[in-house]
């Protein structure tokens, strides 16, 4: 049996600004995804199963491993997305066998949480592959492709897309108020594609270079920053910054306008988590979050990797 591990992510800075070069501070998170590979001689065929992080089985097909062919699934549309991978693999990356093939994965972190069901499959299929994982997430979903360079990290990363190519730095990022940390689930699903149009619509020309160019310099901050303060006032410049690039009202200002901390989207604006900063006890930030309906709260320090 070969076993594959990959991490999932989140970004603290430059979500949309990274598509067009800026740097950005990317955090790999301690929940992830795993795929197990196994012969079963009794059969030719390849089957898939992907388990949540409860165990249970919410996607299953069989592949006929000369084509790809589907047999079976229980998700059409699943399985025309995992054929469509496959192929693309064999075409370029063949991966060692795909008869007689057993693989299963399996997600720590519920699917709906955003912190990479799909970027972390392609990485361990890339891996299985020994395929360039960066190749095949931009011939399949695109994207800029941070959460590929998450997947395979084991700290906190700055990314870049320079002419398109990807540029991964490890960097040191442990805030020493990282108690004062935490990460809220809101369970309000983005559509990407849309986010990125409207940024596409208000960045262009020099105004897009000036944008790109102050959110590069405020990761820099981020990584700088010693206080608890100053990390909040970049948080407010960052959030502002990205409003007016994606004509997106702040999390803060939609859900939590009464909250004594501050609020920062990550990634597609106020979809799945937000990192928040609190200086009252855990416990009462959590209760201020609970009460308005938002049960996942995460500290920091049992986020990020």
């Amino acid at each position: 049996m070969s076993i594959y591990h990959a991490h999932g992510k989140l970004l603290l800075t430059a979500e949309y600004f990274v598509l067009d070069g800026a740097t950005a501070l990317a955090l790999p998170v301690k929940y992830g995804q795993s795929l197990d590979i196994a012969t079963d001689r009794k059969d030719e065929n390849l089957h898939w199963q992907s388990l949540d992080e409860k165990g249970n089985c919410w996607f299953e097909a069989t592949f006929d491993p000369s084509d790809f062919s589907i047999i079976d699934q229980n998700d059409e549309a699943i399985a025309i997305r995992l054929q469509s991978i496959l192929k693309e693999l064999k075409t370029h990356h063949p991966p060692p066998t795909t008869r007689h093939s057993s693989l299963k994965t399996y997600l720590s972190f519920p699917r709906s949480w955003g912190l990479g069901t799909s970027s972390t499959l392609i990485y361990l299929l890339a891996k299985w592959a020994g395929a360039d994982p960066f190749d095949l997430q931009f011939k399949i979903f695109g994207g800029s492709g941070y959460d590929i360079a998450c997947a395979g990290a084991e700290g906190p990363i700055l990314y870049q897309l320079k002419n398109k190519k990807p540029f991964v730095e490890g960097c040191e990022f442990s805030p020493s108020f990282a108690d004062r940390i935490f990460f809220v689930y809101l369970g309000k699903k983005q559509n990407s594609r849309k986010g990125i149009a409207r940024y596409r619509a208000e960045s262009s020309g020099q105004r897009a270079e000036k944008r790109i160019a102050e959110i590069s310099a405020l990761t820099d901050l981020f990584l700088k920053e010693k206080t608890p303060e100053g990390f909040e006032k970049l948080i407010v410049e960052h959030e502002k910054l990205v409003g007016s690039a994606v004509g997106l009202p702040r999390a803060k200002s939609v859900y939590f306008n009464d909250f004594w901390g501050e609020v920062k989207s990550l990634g597609a604006w106020g979809g799945d988590f937000v990192l928040v900063t609190s200086d009252r006890p855990a416990e009462e930030t959590k209760d201020y979050f609970n009460e308005k309906g938002f049960e996942v709260f995460i500290p920091y320090r049992e986020m990020v990797l």
